[in-house]
C-alpha cells in the first residue's frame, strides 16, 4: 500500500499524515476492518483506549458523510487523529470558510452529493468480477465479491466517467481561500495531469500488450483503439462484408456451377456463429484490456489521492452538518503548539449523552501546567466516569478538527491519549486483576510524554489498603513529574489528602444535594461514599436485607430463631 499526504503551496503538508491509501490496490475494496487499530499499529490512541472512550459510538454520532470514502476518512481521523497543531489549525480554517461562505458551502454540498450518487460505479469497475454473457446484472455479493454478468463494458464506461467528472466538476468549484480546502480541491483537479486520468478519459490505444494515451500514440501510426462495447462497428462491418462477398461470388460469379444455394447455406451456418464471435471478442477485451487497465487504476497513487481528497472534503462537510444537528453551543477550540498538554473548556457537554439527555449538565475542564494532575472523588452514579469520557471525547473531537459541545475551549494536541479501565475479561492464569491493571498502567506510564492525556479509572485495585496507598502515590507522582495531564477517578480520599498536603494536584468532587447527585463537579475531596443511597436505590440496603430475611423466616416457620 502506498503512502498518502497532501501538500499545499509552501512547506506545510495539510492532510492525513503517512497512512496507507484507503482506495485498496488489491482485488478487494477497502473496509473498516483495515482501518481499525491493532496492538502493533496505532498512533495517538491505542486500541484499548479507542474502545474505552466509545470511539465507535462517537463516530456514529458525528458521521454525516454522504460518500463511502468520506466515512472511511472520518473513521481514520478518529482512529489516528492529528497531533500537529499547525495542520489542525489549517483544517479548522477550512471549516470556518465553509460556514462563512454560503455560496461555497452550497457548491461543495452539490459536488459531494453528486459524487455520492455515482460513487459505486468506480468501485464496481475497480473490484468487480465479470462472468461473461450479454447481461450486466446488479452485483451479487454472495462470496464477498462483486460479481456481474457481462464483460465489464458498462462498468468500465461508468467507472471511468465517474473519475473524469470528479475532475471536471471540481474545476467548476469556487476557488477556496483556506489552504487546507484549496489543497483538497487542487489535488482533485490535479488528477487531470496524470497518465491514469488520460487513460480513463480515453481514447486508449493498444500496442503490443501495452496501452497508450492519445498523447502517447505516434501521430501517423495506426493502432487499434479500444471501444468499451461488445458491438464494435468495424468487426461487424467486416463480418457483413465477408458474408456479402461470399454470397456475391456464388450468386453472380459462379452461376454456371449451379451452386447459388451454397451461398445461402453458408449464410445460414454463419448467423449462429456471429454471437459466438462477439462473445469471444468480449472475453478478449475483458481479459486483455479491461482487467489489465483497471489493475493500473487500482495501483495508481494519483487516483487514490484524488479519491481520498474527495473523502476529506466530505469529512469537512460532515462536521458542518453535525454542527447544525444540535441545538447546542458548538465551537472549534483554539489550538496551541506547546510542549505540555493543555485542555481548558467552558461548559463542556458529553458528545454522546447530549443526544439522549437534552438537560445534560455541563462542566468545565481545566488541565494545564499548574493543575495537570486532576483527582475526582465521589460516589458511584454521580458522573465521574461520564466526566472523564467527556474529557477524552472532547480532546479527540477537537484533535480531528471537529466542533465540540462547549461555549469556549483551548487545547494542545496530544501525542498520546490513554484511558485505563478495569478489564476483567483479560485475566489469565497466574495474574489477577491487580497484576493486569498494574501491567496496563506500566505500559501507559513508559509511553507517556508531557504532551499526553492519561485517564485512570481507579488505580491499584485488588491489593491491601496500605499497598494501594503506596503504589498509587508513587505512580501519580511519576505521572506528575513526567508532565502529562492525568485524571484519576478514586474513592480513596486518604490518598487525595496526602497529595494535597504536598500541594500536588487539583481536586474535584461530585456535588450532592438532598435529592441526589447534581452531576456537577465542584472543588474539594469527597469523604463520603453515599453507598447507602446507592444500595437503597437498587433495593439492597441494610433494611432490604433484613426485611427479606424476616420474610423468609416467616415463610418457613422459623421466625425468632
Amino acid at each position: 500500500m502506498n503512502q498518502f499526504s497532501l501538500h499545499a503551496s509552501g512547506d506545510a503538508p495539510l492532510a492525513t499524515g503517512h497512512y496507507p491509501y484507503i482506495l485498496s490496490s488489491g482485488d478487494q475494496p477497502a473496509s473498516f476492518e483495515a482501518l481499525r487499530l491493532t496492538e502493533s499499529d496505532y498512533g495517538v490512541i491505542d486500541p484499548k483506549t479507542f474502545a474505552a472512550i466509545e470511539a465507535d459510538k462517537l463516530f456514529d454520532t458525528i458521521n454525516h458523510t454522504k460518500t463511502e470514502i468520506g466515512r472511511f476518512c472520518l473513521y481514520r481521523s478518529l482512529a489516528r487523529p492529528l497531533s500537529d497543531a499547525r495542520l489542525l489549525r489549517h483544517k479548522q480554517d477550512a471549516l470556518r470558510e465553509i460556514e462563512s461562505d454560503a455560496q461555497l458551502r452550497e457548491s461543495l454540498e452539490n459536488y459531494v452529493g453528486q459524487r455520492a450518487r455515482y460513487e459505486h460505479t468506480l468501485k464496481y469497475l475497480l473490484y468487480g468480477e465479470f462472468s461473461g454473457g450479454l447481461t450486466t446484472d446488479v452485483p451479487a455479493e454472495r462470496t464477498g465479491r462483486l460479481e456481474f454478468g457481462g464483460y465489464g463494458y458498462y462498468q468500465y464506461r461508468e467507472g471511468t466517467r465517474y473519475a473524469v467528472e470528479l475532475v471536471e466538476d471540481a474545476k467548476a468549484l469556487p476557488q477556496p481561500e483556506s489552504r487546507y480546502l484549496r489543497d483538497i480541491v487542487e489535488t482533485i483537479q490535479g488528477f487531470e495531469q496524470s497518465r491514469i486520468y488520460q487513460l480513463m478519459k480515453g481514447p486508449v490505444y493498444l500496442s503490443n500488450d501495452k496501452f497508450k494515451t492519445q498523447s502517447e500514440k505516434p501521430r501517423f501510426l495506426p493502432l487499434p483503439r479500444f471501444h468499451p462495447s461488445l458491438f464494435k462497428w468495424m468487426p461487424i462491418l467486416f463480418f457483413i462484408a465477408a458474408v456479402y462477398a461470399i454470397m456475391f461470388f456464388f450468386e453472380i460469379m459462379a452461376p454456371e456451377l449451379g451452386a447459388s444455394y451454397i451461398g445461402y447455406g453458408i449464410l445460414v451456418l454463419t448467423v449462429p456463429v456471429f454471437p459466438i464471435v462477439l462473445l469471444a471478442m468480449g472475453a478478449y477485451d475483458r481479459d486483455a484490456v479491461i482487467y489489465p487497465l483497471r489493475r493500473q487504476f487500482r495501483q495508481s497513487a494519483d487516483l487514490a489521492k484524488a479519491v481520498e481528497a474527495l473523502g476529506m472534503l466530505d469529512e469537512l462537510m460532515s462536521f458542518s452538518r453535525y454542527r447544525r444537528t444540535l441545538n447546542e453551543s458548538m465551537i472549534l477550540p483554539g489550538v496551541h503548539d506547546e510542549q505540555h498538554h493543555l485542555l481548558i473548556v467552558v461548559n463542556a457537554k458529553n458528545p454522546l449523552l447530549i443526544h439522549e439527555k437534552p438537560d445534560y449538565v455541563s462542566n468545565d475542564i481545566t488541565l494545564d501546567t499548574v493543575g495537570r494532575l486532576l483527582i475526582i472523588t465521589g460516589p458511584n452514579s454521580g458522573g465521574k466516569t461520564a466526566y472523564c469520557k467527556t474529557v477524552a471525547q472532547i480532546q479527540l473531537l477537537g484533535q480531528i478538527g471537529c466542533y465540540i459541545p462547549a461555549t469556549s475551549a483551548e487545547l494542545v494536541p496530544v501525542e498520546h491519549l490513554y484511558y485505563q479501565v478495569p478489564d476483567p475479561g483479560q485475566l489469565s492464569a497466574g495474574m489477577g486483576r491487580f497484576g493486569h491493571e498494574l501491567k496496563r498502567t506500566r505500559e501507559i506510564f513508559f509511553n507517556t510524554t508531557p504532551r499526553s492525556l492519561v485517564v485512570l479509572d481507579e488505580l491499584s485495585e485488588g491489593t491491601t489498603f496500605e499497598e494501594k496507598m503506596t503504589l498509587s502515590e508513587y505512580i501519580l507522582k511519576g505521572f506528575h513529574h513526567l508532565g502529562a495531564s492525568t485524571l484519576l477517578v478514586t474513592h480513596n480520599h486518604e490518598l487525595c489528602e496526602h497529595l494535597q498536603n504536598e500541594s500536588i494536584g487539583r481536586y474535584l468532587q461530585v456535588e450532592f444535594v438532598a435529592q441526589g447527585p447534581t452531576h456537577r463537579l465542584i472543588d474539594g475531596i469527597s469523604r463520603v461514599s453515599h453507598a447507602d443511597r446507592v444500595a437503597s436505590a437498587i433495593g439492597f440496603s441494610k433494611e432490604d436485607v433484613e426485611k427479606h430475611i424476616e420474610k423468609m423466616m416467616t415463610a418457613t416457620g422459623r421466625k425468632g430463631e
